[in-house]
């Protein structure tokens, strides 16, 4: 089923591409990570962490910049990207006519005709099949954003994938490459949706532990309880995994849930990578999953106290006769402002990395208690605070990768019960991650995007 060559796993034990280890012949939690020196290897129960640290310091003392909370309502980040994609898949019919795909497909520009004209008589000299797939990437007004052609609908080591983008100097660029050489070492799976959304010891068996709270919260995001029957369904979830090595993280890059009788693709999403910022899953029309993705530290969550602002030393409600009666606070109470989310769980309950990033402080930090801060590409900083314990094998200057255990929840500094503490920040000012008003390049389509994004399609969409 699905377009990876010759990469299929068996239902019980995945298979790896050439060139990197099988990872049957690891234990099920092993988790395969990057290593430099000076370097420090994972806990295989555990992930990956690499070490960073240059020096004793353990702790590192939390950027105290805090913004207005209303004024934060109106903060939209500059450099957004485009947020008004089109993007439509296909495979155009082929006939005596190819010199009329662009027309086929909907692509209306003139300059750009010009510049698939001039290659056209190679891409279809090379094209097989009775198709030819695409998908397209339009931006405002039309405007071409990106185009991935394959050379036929025979996927096979003679396929290759062309891509077109405009280029920043006018005119237009190509990228061409063999199919097989897209495709890399990657691996297909299939896992029972019922395991990967209620049994992780199940999905432990075929993908890298650190994986497993990735791919249950990108499911849970693209599979919402409205569409949900789980219960009465036998849907798959078809997984594209490069299982990593020791210079590179294992990566998830797409997710399609699957009705097998009828092959009926019911949700999917795709990883972009980025070089300065940290890569992101996106829905096939280029909706971002991310937003969730950075407020989801728990597997377990429940919301117990969101940005606001709240007294400052408040002291226990008397009891009264008449239980209904809200009392104002004294007119001479002093208030403070809460930065961060709380989230309610018991305690113990395992906390994760929303991000892959870089370990910069690890210790007791006052009214944050045992605090973990990890920094990520672009300026951003996430903050987990009032932990009963860290991982053991985290250590200031590790690198992590997005869903690695890195504590535990608790309620230790200036806490009034178990929860754990969230925060969001950008070169040190807090930033609400719920404001539906704020808009980060962390989940935004950016318009250098969508030439890996159209291939993306091509290459993994069912």
């Amino acid at each position: 089923m699905g377009p990876v060559l010759a990469q299929t796993a068996s239902s019980n034990t995945p298979s790896v591409a050439p060139k990197q280890s099988n990872p049957t012949q690891k234990k099920a939690s092993t988790i395969v990570v990057r290593e430099r020196k000076p370097s420090k290897v994972a806990n295989p129960q555990t992930g990956g962490i690499q070490d960073r640290s240059k020096t004793g310091l353990q702790v590192l003392r939390p950027a105290s910049a805090l913004v207005d909370l209303d004024a934060q309502d109106d903060v939209l980040i500059a450099g957004a990207g485009n947020l008004d994609y089109r993007v439509q898949r296909g495979c155009a019919r082929r006939n005596f006519l190819d010199s009329q795909l662009l027309e086929q497909i909907g692509v209306e520009n003139k300059s750009f005709s010009a510049f698939f004209d001039a290659q056209a008589n190679t891409f279809f000299a090379r094209a097989r099949g009775t198709c030819i797939p695409y998908a397209l990437a339009l931006g405002k007004r039309n405007r071409l954003e990106s185009l991935s052609l394959l050379t036929g609908n025979i996927r096979d080591a003679k396929t290759e994938i062309w891509t077109f983008t405009p280029s920043a100097f006018d005119g237009f660029l190509l990228q061409q490459e063999p199919l097989v050489n897209a495709l890399g070492r990657l691996t297909e799976i299939e896992i029972p949706l019922r395991a990967v959304l209620y049994d992780p010891n199940q999905v432990e068996n075929k993908l890298p532990i650190e994986l497993v709270w990735e791919l249950n919260t990108v499911v849970k995001q693209i599979y919402t309880e409205e569409s949900n029957v789980a219960e009465q369904t036998n849907n798959i979830v078809r997984v594209i995994v490069d299982y990593g090595d020791r210079e590179q993280w294992a990566q998830i890059w797409a997710v399609e849930i699957i009705t097998p009788q009828t092959k009926e693709v019911l949700a999917s999403a795709f990883w972009l990578n980025r070089n300065d910022l940290p890569g992101g899953f996106y829905t096939p029309n280029g909706e971002s999953i991310e937003r969730a993705m950075w407020t989801n530290p728990l597997s377990y969550r429940r919301i117990s106290r969101g940005v606001g602002m709240v007294p400052a030393g408040r002291k226990k409600a008397s009891s009264s006769a008449n239980k209904n009666t809200v009392q104002a606070p004294p007119t001479n109470s002093r208030y403070r402002a809460h930065m961060g989310i709380d989230y309610s769980a018991p305690i113990g309950t395992p906390v994760f990395s929303v991000a892959t990033g870089k370990v910069v402080a690890r210790g007791y930090n006052g009214a944050f208690g045992n605090l973990i801060i990890l920094e990520h590409p672009g300026g951003y900083q996430t903050y987990y605070a009032h932990l009963s314990n860290f991982n053991a094998e985290l250590d200031v200057g590790n690198e992590v990768r997005r869903g690695f255990e890195i504590g535990y929840v608790g309620s230790t500094g200036r806490s009034t019960g178990p929860h754990l503490h969230f925060e969001l920040r950008k070169d040190g000012v807090y930033l609400n991650p719920y404001n539906p008003k704020l808009q980060l390049d962390l989940w935004t389509m950016l318009n250098s995007d969508s030439g890996q994004f159209t291939n993306l399609l091509l290459l993994f969409g069912s």
